[in-house]
């Protein structure tokens, strides 16, 4: 049970390689601003009940490795995290809303989202062998009704 977490009606494991870049893929993510990007994903994140297991900032974009519980959407813990990153850097840093191109937006649309976990093969091989289990149990079931019954 070690790699899956638990909330008071399930059991997951739901870990997401997430990438996404600032607008016009320009090199921004350096020095401080590099650094309170980190910060401020890592605190965000386990704000929404999420745990960064990787994260790697880059000059012009970002990986994260992060588990992410069923009850939060992946389209919502971008949204915040993007959103509120995005109106904190320009608070902090009023000098990158000046640039004529960038307005209010510091993160270009959209990112790349990819599950990571088990393998296809090994899952079906999992669902193969759960059902011949479940047959194996279901004919013990009759046979000792059988033998129960006297027949």
């Amino acid at each position: 049970m070690g790699k899956y977490k638990k909330l008071s009606h399930v059991i997951y494991k739901c870990d997401y390689h997430i990438v996404w870049v600032p607008k016009y893929r320009y090199r921004i993510l350096t020095g401080e601003v590099g650094k309170q990007v980190d910060e401020d994903i890592r605190k965000l994140s386990e704000w929404l009940g999420c745990e960064v297991k990787e994260l790697n900032v880059q000059t012009d974009h970002i990986h994260v490795i992060v588990s992410i519980p069923p009850k939060v959407s992946i389209s919502v813990y971008m949204g915040t995290i993007k959103g509120k990153i995005a109106i904190k850097l320009f608070k902090s840093y009023p000098v990158l809303k000046k640039k004529p191109y960038w307005g209010n937006h510091f993160w270009a649309e959209g990112y790349f989202v990819n599950t990571v976990g088990l393998d296809e093969e090994m899952i079906r091989r999992y669902v193969k062998y759960q059902e011949e289990e479940e047959r194996k149990e279901e004919g013990d079931k009759k046979e000792f009704k059988q033998l129960e019954l006297g027949l």
